[in-house]
């Protein structure tokens, strides 16, 4: 089993979240440091280190968490204008917590995905 995280314990409700939904598969809550005016990260109940640990049997999950995303989404108001989903994987991905999630970032026109690499003329 992989070691506990500030996910897991949020799941089980160690520790205080803003949790704006919760069932047997996954569980979703507001961002403590939000990108936009809707930032909530979706997470697996139990604990999937990143997305490169992602196996067959975890398909209902990741399954559910895009179900649930959409479901937020709606109710924040943000699915008809646009929003964002985000996996950050691994080091080079920005991933700070080993526990995968995904964010849910909208209310706002959020810009390009990527800034263009320093030097290069692409845009």
């Amino acid at each position: 089993m992989a070691a506990d995280t500030i996910f897991s314990r949020i799941v089980r409700r160690e520790i205080p979240a803003d949790i704006v939904y919760q069932d047997d598969l996954v569980t979703a809550f507001r961002d403590i440091e939000p990108a936009a005016p809707t930032h909530v990260l979706v997470v697996p109940n139990h604990i999937i280190a990143s997305a490169r640990d992602v196996t067959d049997a975890d398909e209902p999950v990741l399954g559910r968490m895009f179900a649930v995303a959409a479901r937020i989404a709606r109710e924040q108001g943000i699915a008809e204008t646009g929003y964002r989903l985000i996996v950050n994987c691994g080091e080079d991905g920005c991933q700070e917590v080993y526990h995968l999630h995904m964010h849910l970032i909208g209310g706002r026109p959020l810009g390009p995905m990527l800034a263009a690499p320093r030097g290069s003329s692409a845009h």
